[in-house]
């Protein structure tokens, strides 16, 4: 079972926020979420029991790359591991999201499986 670490989920898309909340509480975690870049980095401010972070990449203002270059270079938030979950699937972004700094990649359509198996190395 999980612990009372949380995942904060941070996608423009309010159906992807709500089927990754629904499969991720079904397993067990908890679950906060964004809509924006911005409002995921406060949020993250403003909760320490946030383990993993599952970051769209491709959302208007923000992106999640540069959300994650902001991370990388907070004394307070570098270590927290972010998971790129995006609908970039073309040969190269796998590699681009974890040069940018994320610890794992997940294509959408989200495989629930490896998603939950990626998490559970850092919860």
């Amino acid at each position: 079972m999980a612990s009372s670490k949380k995942i904060l989920i941070i996608d423009d898309d309010n159906r992807n926020i709500f089927a990754l909340t629904a499969v991720l509480k079904a397993k067990g975690y908890q679950c906060l979420s964004a809509l924006f870049a911005e409002e995921g980095l406060q949020l993250i401010s403003e909760h320490p029991e946030i383990a993993v972070v599952l970051m769209d990449m491709m959302m208007p203002g923000m992106d999640g790359y540069e959300a994650i270059a902001r991370m990388k270079s907070s004394p307070e938030l570098k270590d927290i591991p972010v998971i790129a979950v995006t609908a970039q699937a073309m040969v190269g972004d796998k590699e681009r999201c974890i040069n940018a700094g994320a610890i794992g990649y997940i294509s959408k359509p989200v495989n629930v499986d490896n998603l939950v198996k990626l998490i559970s190395q850092y919860i």
